[in-house]
């Protein structure tokens, strides 16, 4: 058991590296906090590799990962869409959303759950689980893949003490459309470079953050009255 916990958590955390989940885990420990992420990254993790050893253990065979990455990718552009609008809250609503906890939560675990479906990393623990203790896989491939976006938590953490919101909204958003393109292009052409469909998302994105903040900035002009004489 221990040279599959150790061989999974290897895998899964160089496969880990660089993949939409930690730009995502990034882009949440902008807006919430770091434990919250955390611990919705774990249990999304927990959940998503548990089925994954189990497909690969005792079905070996993978989930229909087409179908469910179209849902994804239509889900991510809903999401940036959504971010893109932004919502505005009173004193009282600040004070509750402080308060409560489980909202921020379960907004992490479930694009976490919707990202990792399908995904690389899932379809290689069922790869792992087919050959491995699947005890092992299971353990080896949930830490691994935690410990890879911690530190994106951190470095979003970090970050995020010097961004401006509109800022951190834009690119929020300008992220789960990146995402949910990402995934509808790669279904239609797998071998066509994401980077064609993220690069436009992304710069149109900055284009309206860097307008945004630029109509933030602007004093409010004085109202003009008529002088009689």
């Amino acid at each position: 058991m221990i040279s599959a916990l150790l061989l999974s958590f290897g895998v899964i955390f160089v496969a880990e590296l660089g993949d939409k989940s930690q730009l995502m885990a990034m882009t949440f420990a902008l807006r919430h906090k770091w434990w919250i992420v955390l611990g919705g990254i774990t249990a999304a993790t927990t959940l998503v590799h548990i089925v994954s050893v189990g497909v690969g253990h005792y079905a070996g065979a993978a989930l229909p990962a087409t179908a469910i990455a179209i849902v994804g990718g239509i889900a991510f552009i809903g999401f940036g869409l959504w971010t893109l609008r932004g919502d505005s809250l009173t004193e009282d609503e600040t004070t509750r959303a402080e308060q409560n906890k489980a909202p921020a939560f379960f907004a992490v675990m479930s694009a976490f759950l919707l990202a990792e479906l399908g995904d690389k990393t899932m379809l290689a623990t069922v790869t792992l689980a087919a050959d491995n203790d699947w005890v092992g896989v299971w353990i080896g491939s949930t830490i691994g893949m935690v410990a890879a976006d911690a530190l994106a938590i951190v470095v979003g953490a970090i970050a995020g003490k010097h961004l401006p919101e509109n800022f951190i909204r834009i690119s929020a958003a300008a992220l789960f459309l990146a995402f949910g393109a990402w995934m509808l292009v790669h279904i239609a052409a797998p071998t066509a470079p994401a980077l064609l469909v993220i690069a436009p998302i992304v710069l149109v994105s900055g284009a309206v953050a860097v307008g945004l903040g630029r109509l933030g900035s602007k004093p409010k002009s004085a109202d003009l009255t008529l002088d009689p004489g």
